[in-house]
């Protein structure tokens, strides 16, 4: 055996041995707890063998496609071979776009090549592309201003000003021009838009990421550029109208829509006592965008959650169902999200979270409607790998977020660092290189920690406030 299994195999032997004893099994919770978190932490090597594994055998997993496809088959038996039961794929059916040739150019007043990726979603130029006047735009607001219609012909540039964040939230203050950028600009009149990449790094690597249409509405060309070519950009910009030029810029997006393409959701479960107990839900996503490897976003997270619920299994039967969803489509619309919410309602959700920030450590918590006692204890059981309460409130993930609002669970954010999330984010430098097998092991530890208090909690798990409202 390796050292996780031998790791595992003695946990489950401690765990036996002290709930033979009913005084002990009322005392020793927590200290079980622990144990299976310092196991995780000194020597996990699942989260990793799952990362490492879908990075090198599949790659890239772009939704709704034969790589997508490919992925599912490959978690299924990774999962089965895990000892993990129930595993099986829920499928559905979606819209699929993919990328063609992608080129870009500054033709006038200044000649110089640009990266750019085609945004999810976007329209294409034609095979011969297409030359406008560049309209630079400092943020989502000014495009906003300007009168519909009036950027007919014309190539709108939207920049930013993002800054690394450790909490993220710089991605929701740039992430409008990239979201609806698009939409906004065929508003104005514009034939096509590019923006300069939601993200953080220096890297002349473009960031991909879907951007979204109004119904009815005609995708136009739409693109993100390299942070250091749209800096570039908005410097030939502001050269080319003190000398009274327009900035001229040559663009080629040839993406196409496949139309209706299966996707599907992975399941897996570990079974609990008690069936009236409600499902722990541990959620990731398995699709990734097509530039890297998917391995920080989300191969990581889909990791984290089946090691975690692992290390959970081997402590003894829990009390509640410890559900996996290794989501579908989550990077074109969430559709994986979406689907499970639909198919999954009428069940009864105890807690909800999901992992899907990468692979740095986690530095807090955050909970929503959780036990105020359960809190106490999760606080101590995490603070010996430097894991503080935050002060604000869960928002689960994007995949749990239709199951959530149907049917109400508690929620739990482990909240990772973030600081460098976002130059990898979406770019072709999403690669297992980027993974720190110490970080990783690092969240296994708190994931098991959260999940075996919570998995095996008796009574609710809910504040006894919400439970009266």
């Amino acid at each position: 055996m390796n050292r996780t299994a031998t790791a595992l195999a003695l946990l489950a032997s401690a765990a036996a041995s002290t709930l033979a004893s009913t005084a002990a099994a009322q005392t020793a919770p927590d200290a079980l707890i622990a144990a299976a978190r310092d196991e995780a932490l000194e020597g996990d090597t699942i989260a990793w063998d799952f990362t490492e594994g879908v990075t090198t055998e599949i790659g890239p997993r772009l939704a709704g496609t034969k790589a997508e496809a490919r992925a599912r088959e490959w978690a299924m038996a990774w999962l089965k071979a895990q000892g993990f039961s129930n595993v099986r794929n829920e499928p559905y059916m979606m819209r699929t776009w993919v990328r063609g040739e992608e080129k870009a150019a500054i033709t006038a007043p200044f000649t110089q090549p640009m990266h750019v990726t085609a945004l999810g979603n976007s329209g294409s130029t034609g095979a011969k592309g297409m030359t406008g006047e560049v309209v630079v735009f400092p943020s989502y607001a000014t495009l906003e201003a300007i009168p519909d219609g009036s950027l007919k012909g014309k190539i709108a540039y939207i920049s930013h000003g993002m800054k690394p964040t450790q909490d993220g939230s710089g991605y929701g203050l740039a992430g409008p021009a990239r979201w609806t950028g698009a939409s906004l600009a065929e508003k104005k009149g514009a034939s096509a838009i590019v923006i300069k990449s939601i993200g953080t790094d220096h890297h002349r690597v473009p960031h991909a990421g879907g951007t979204m249409f109004e119904d009815g509405q005609t995708p136009i060309p739409a693109g993100a550029l390299s942070v250091p070519d749209a800096e570039n950009l908005e410097r030939m910009a502001t050269r080319a109208a003190a000398r009274g030029e327009p900035l001229m810029l040559n663009l080629m997006l040839t993406p196409k829509v496949l139309g209706q393409t299966e996707s599907g959701n992975v399941l897996a479960e570990i079974p609990g006592s008690d069936p009236g107990a409600g499902i722990v839900l541990l959620a990731c996503h398995l699709d990734s965008w097509d530039l890297g490897t998917g391995a920080i976003d989300d191969g990581a997270g889909c990791g984290i959650i089946a090691a975690a619920a692992k290390y959970v299994a081997a402590m003894g039967q829990p009390r509640r169902t410890i559900r996996l969803l290794f989501a579908g489509a989550e990077e074109v619309g969430v559709f994986g999200g979406a689907a499970y919410g639909e198919a999954h309602k009428d069940e009864e959700h105890a807690l909800a979270m999901e992992s899907d920030f990468g692979a740095d450590r986690v530095f807090a918590f955050e909970q929503t409607r959780l036990d105020p006692a359960l809190a106490d204890r999760l606080a101590e059981l995490l603070a010996p790998m430097g894991v503080v309460r935050g002060t604000g409130s869960a928002h689960g993930g994007a995949d749990t977020g239709a199951i959530s609002e149907a049917t109400d669970p508690v929620i739990v954010d482990l909240k990772q660092d973030g600081l460098n999330y976002f130059d990898l984010h979406h770019t072709a430098d999403d690669t297992l290189d980027k993974v720190d097998p110490a970080q990783l092991r690092q969240n296994v530890a708190a994931w098991t920690a959260t999940v075996a208090l919570l998995a095996n909690a008796p009574g609710s798990i809910e504040a006894a406030e919400t439970l009266e409202d």
